[in-house]
């Protein structure tokens, strides 16, 4: 029973946690901007500068780092190159496990092989 109450307990907290924090931050920059303003013979144009605010995302530059390798096929061939291996190794009633084992190891460096 204290258990239970300690994690009744545990779980409001950190439900007030998450509520007190805000849900969305807005991050700015002032950028300088000038305008050309024609003008004519008896009245010469002008140029009209100003500053405004531009949104931008948080955090600066950082750049998040994404891994964009696929290892399927590498994973594929490796299974069968492993299944494979494993069959042509073993007799009798070893090939029920050896047979798929071969075959995850395989697949498991496979896909290492390939870049994964």
């Amino acid at each position: 029973m204290k258990i239970f109450l300690l994690t009744i307990l545990s779980l409001m907290q950190i439900q007030q946690a998450i509520a007190s924090t805000p849900k969305s931050v807005t991050c700015t920059r002032t950028e300088y901007r000038e305008e050309y303003i024609p003008g004519t013979k008896s009245s010469p144009g002008y140029v009209k500068s100003y500053e405004i605010d531009v949104v931008i995302p948080c955090g600066g530059s950082v750049t998040k780092k994404v891994d964009n390798n696929d290892c399927s096929e590498g994973s594929v061939i490796g299974g069968l190159l492993g299944a494979g291996l494993a069959l042509s190794s073993t007799r009798g009633k070893d090939r029920w496990w050896t047979v798929p084992a071969g075959g995850s190891a395989g697949a498991l460096i496979g896909c290492q092989v390939d870049g994964g």
